[in-house]
Protein backbone atom coordinates (compact mmCIF):
# COMPACT_ATOMS: atom_id res chain seq x y z
CA UNK A 1 0.00 0.00 0.00
CA UNK A 2 1.71 3.19 -1.20
CA UNK A 3 -0.96 5.73 -0.25
CA UNK A 4 -3.04 6.22 2.87
CA UNK A 5 -6.30 4.33 2.38
CA UNK A 6 -9.48 6.05 3.52
CA UNK A 7 -12.51 3.88 4.14
CA UNK A 8 -15.39 6.24 3.52
CA UNK A 9 -19.06 6.58 2.65
CA UNK A 10 -20.03 9.42 0.36
CA UNK A 11 -23.03 10.72 2.31
CA UNK A 12 -21.66 10.26 5.84
CA UNK A 13 -20.95 13.69 7.40
CA UNK A 14 -18.05 12.31 9.45
CA UNK A 15 -16.48 10.92 6.27
CA UNK A 16 -17.14 14.19 4.42
CA UNK A 17 -15.18 16.19 6.99
CA UNK A 18 -12.27 13.76 6.74
CA UNK A 19 -12.22 13.85 2.94
CA UNK A 20 -12.36 17.65 2.83
CA UNK A 21 -9.47 17.93 5.27
CA UNK A 22 -7.34 15.52 3.27
CA UNK A 23 -8.15 17.33 0.02
CA UNK A 24 -7.55 20.79 1.50
CA UNK A 25 -4.18 19.64 2.85
CA UNK A 26 -3.20 18.20 -0.53
CA UNK A 27 -2.75 14.73 0.94
CA UNK A 28 -2.87 11.99 -1.65
CA UNK A 29 -5.05 9.09 -0.51
CA UNK A 30 -6.90 6.08 -1.85
CA UNK A 31 -10.64 6.33 -1.15
CA UNK A 32 -12.48 3.07 -0.58
CA UNK A 33 -16.24 3.56 -0.77
CA UNK A 34 -17.83 1.26 1.79
CA UNK A 35 -21.23 -0.36 1.52
CA UNK A 36 -22.64 -0.01 5.00
CA UNK A 37 -24.62 -3.21 4.48
CA UNK A 38 -21.61 -5.20 3.30
CA UNK A 39 -18.49 -3.85 4.95
CA UNK A 40 -15.21 -5.22 3.60
CA UNK A 41 -13.27 -7.68 5.72
CA UNK A 42 -10.23 -5.43 5.52
CA UNK A 43 -12.13 -2.63 7.29
CA UNK A 44 -13.41 -4.97 9.99
CA UNK A 45 -9.88 -6.23 10.59
CA UNK A 46 -8.53 -2.70 11.00
CA UNK A 47 -11.38 -1.29 13.07
CA UNK A 48 -13.79 -3.60 14.87
CA UNK A 49 -16.22 -0.69 15.37
CA UNK A 50 -16.51 -0.68 11.55
CA UNK A 51 -17.75 2.88 11.21
CA UNK A 52 -16.38 5.28 8.62
CA UNK A 53 -14.12 7.09 8.22
CA UNK A 54 -11.06 4.97 8.95
CA UNK A 55 -7.63 5.97 7.64
CA UNK A 56 -5.03 3.22 7.16
CA UNK A 57 -1.55 4.67 6.77
CA UNK A 58 1.27 3.00 4.81
CA UNK A 59 3.19 2.45 8.06
CA UNK A 60 0.19 0.34 9.27
CA UNK A 61 -1.02 3.00 11.71
CA UNK A 62 -4.83 3.25 11.83
CA UNK A 63 -6.78 6.45 12.62
CA UNK A 64 -10.39 5.70 13.48
CA UNK A 65 -11.95 9.07 14.36
CA UNK A 66 -12.80 11.82 11.88
CA UNK A 67 -11.38 14.70 13.97
CA UNK A 68 -8.13 12.77 14.41
CA UNK A 69 -7.96 12.24 10.65
CA UNK A 70 -8.42 15.98 10.20
CA UNK A 71 -5.61 16.60 12.68
CA UNK A 72 -3.30 14.22 10.80
CA UNK A 73 -4.11 15.96 7.53
CA UNK A 74 -3.93 19.59 8.62
CA UNK A 75 -1.87 20.00 11.79
CA UNK A 76 1.67 19.53 10.44
CA UNK A 77 2.65 21.58 8.64
CA UNK A 78 -0.03 24.17 9.35
CA UNK A 79 1.33 26.98 7.22
CA UNK A 80 -2.14 28.36 6.41
CA UNK A 81 -3.50 28.02 9.94
CA UNK A 82 -6.38 25.68 9.16
CA UNK A 83 -5.72 23.63 12.30
CA UNK A 84 -4.49 26.33 14.69
CA UNK A 85 -7.54 28.54 14.10
CA UNK A 86 -9.76 25.60 15.05
CA UNK A 87 -8.18 25.31 18.51
CA UNK A 88 -9.79 28.37 20.09
CA UNK A 89 -12.08 27.66 23.06
CA UNK A 90 -15.04 28.98 21.04
CA UNK A 91 -14.40 26.65 18.13
CA UNK A 92 -13.75 23.64 20.34
CA UNK A 93 -17.06 24.35 22.09
CA UNK A 94 -18.86 24.44 18.72
CA UNK A 95 -17.29 21.10 17.80
CA UNK A 96 -18.41 19.62 21.12
CA UNK A 97 -21.95 20.89 20.57
CA UNK A 98 -22.04 19.58 17.00
CA UNK A 99 -20.72 16.11 17.76
CA UNK A 100 -22.78 15.84 20.95
CA UNK A 101 -26.24 17.30 21.47
CA UNK A 102 -26.74 18.62 17.94
CA UNK A 103 -26.04 15.24 16.32
CA UNK A 104 -28.28 13.51 18.88
CA UNK A 105 -31.19 15.86 18.17
CA UNK A 106 -30.59 15.72 14.41
CA UNK A 107 -30.77 11.92 14.37
CA UNK A 108 -33.98 11.89 16.35
CA UNK A 109 -35.59 14.43 14.03
CA UNK A 110 -34.40 12.82 10.80
CA UNK A 111 -34.96 9.19 11.83
CA UNK A 112 -37.84 9.24 14.35
CA UNK A 113 -38.70 5.60 13.55
CA UNK A 114 -35.38 4.54 15.07
CA UNK A 115 -36.10 6.26 18.38
CA UNK A 116 -39.55 5.15 19.44
CA UNK A 117 -40.40 6.08 23.00
CA UNK A 118 -38.40 9.31 23.05
CA UNK A 119 -39.58 11.89 25.59
CA UNK A 120 -39.37 14.68 23.01
CA UNK A 121 -41.27 14.70 19.72
CA UNK A 122 -39.32 14.87 16.43
CA UNK A 123 -40.18 18.56 16.08
CA UNK A 124 -38.98 19.25 19.62
CA UNK A 125 -35.68 17.59 18.76
CA UNK A 126 -35.53 19.75 15.62
CA UNK A 127 -36.05 22.93 17.63
CA UNK A 128 -33.52 21.83 20.27
CA UNK A 129 -30.94 21.28 17.51
CA UNK A 130 -31.48 24.85 16.31
CA UNK A 131 -30.98 26.22 19.81
CA UNK A 132 -27.93 24.15 20.72
CA UNK A 133 -25.88 24.86 17.59
CA UNK A 134 -27.48 26.80 14.75
CA UNK A 135 -28.28 29.97 16.69
CA UNK A 136 -24.78 30.11 18.21
CA UNK A 137 -23.38 29.65 14.70
CA UNK A 138 -25.57 32.47 13.39
CA UNK A 139 -24.28 34.75 16.14
CA UNK A 140 -20.67 33.93 15.27
CA UNK A 141 -21.13 34.25 11.51
CA UNK A 142 -22.82 37.65 11.71
CA UNK A 143 -19.44 39.19 12.47
CA UNK A 144 -17.08 36.99 10.45
CA UNK A 145 -17.37 35.02 7.19
CA UNK A 146 -15.84 31.84 8.63
CA UNK A 147 -15.47 30.15 11.98
CA UNK A 148 -11.76 30.75 11.58
CA UNK A 149 -12.35 34.50 11.25
CA UNK A 150 -11.48 36.07 7.91
CA UNK A 151 -10.12 32.71 6.76
CA UNK A 152 -11.69 29.25 7.14
CA UNK A 153 -10.44 26.58 9.50
CA UNK A 154 -10.94 22.93 10.37
CA UNK A 155 -14.05 23.79 12.38
CA UNK A 156 -15.79 25.04 9.24
CA UNK A 157 -15.03 21.72 7.55
CA UNK A 158 -16.05 19.71 10.60
CA UNK A 159 -19.46 21.34 11.09
CA UNK A 160 -20.61 22.05 7.55
CA UNK A 161 -21.58 18.45 6.62
CA UNK A 162 -23.85 18.21 9.67
CA UNK A 163 -25.51 21.57 9.04
CA UNK A 164 -25.99 20.45 5.43
CA UNK A 165 -27.66 17.25 6.63
CA UNK A 166 -29.93 19.19 8.96
CA UNK A 167 -30.95 21.66 6.23
CA UNK A 168 -31.80 18.83 3.83
CA UNK A 169 -34.38 17.21 6.12
CA UNK A 170 -36.91 19.98 5.45
CA UNK A 171 -35.38 22.58 3.10
CA UNK A 172 -38.41 24.90 3.04
CA UNK A 173 -38.61 25.02 6.82
CA UNK A 174 -34.86 25.62 7.05
CA UNK A 175 -35.03 28.46 4.51
CA UNK A 176 -37.70 30.18 6.61
CA UNK A 177 -35.52 30.29 9.73
CA UNK A 178 -34.06 33.64 10.70
CA UNK A 179 -30.50 32.44 10.13
CA UNK A 180 -29.27 34.44 7.11
CA UNK A 181 -25.57 34.42 8.01
CA UNK A 182 -25.58 30.68 8.61
CA UNK A 183 -27.35 30.02 5.29
CA UNK A 184 -24.85 32.20 3.44
CA UNK A 185 -21.96 30.32 5.07
CA UNK A 186 -23.51 26.94 4.23
CA UNK A 187 -24.30 27.89 0.63
CA UNK A 188 -20.77 29.17 0.14
CA UNK A 189 -19.33 25.83 1.18
CA UNK A 190 -21.84 23.87 -0.90
CA UNK A 191 -20.76 25.85 -3.97
CA UNK A 192 -17.04 25.52 -3.25
CA UNK A 193 -14.62 23.51 -5.41
CA UNK A 194 -13.47 21.75 -2.23
CA UNK A 195 -16.94 20.37 -1.53
CA UNK A 196 -17.40 19.39 -5.19
CA UNK A 197 -14.14 17.42 -5.05
CA UNK A 198 -15.16 15.84 -1.75
CA UNK A 199 -18.46 14.59 -3.21
CA UNK A 200 -17.04 13.25 -6.47
CA UNK A 201 -18.12 9.65 -6.89
CA UNK A 202 -15.34 7.07 -6.94
CA UNK A 203 -15.42 3.38 -7.81
CA UNK A 204 -15.82 1.00 -4.90
CA UNK A 205 -12.78 -1.28 -5.24
CA UNK A 206 -12.55 -4.60 -3.51
CA UNK A 207 -10.05 -3.85 -0.77
CA UNK A 208 -7.52 -6.63 -0.18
Amino acid sequence: MKLPRLYTFRRCPYAMRARMALLQAGRDFEPVEVSLRDKPASLLALSPKATVPVLHLPDSHVIEESWDIMRWALAEPDAQGWWSRAQSPENLDLLRRNDGDFKRHLDRWKYPQRYAGETLSPDEHRDAAVDVLLRPLEARLKDTPFLGGDSPCATDLALMPFVRQFAAVDPEWFEALDLPSLRSWLNGWLASPLFAACMRKVPAPIAP
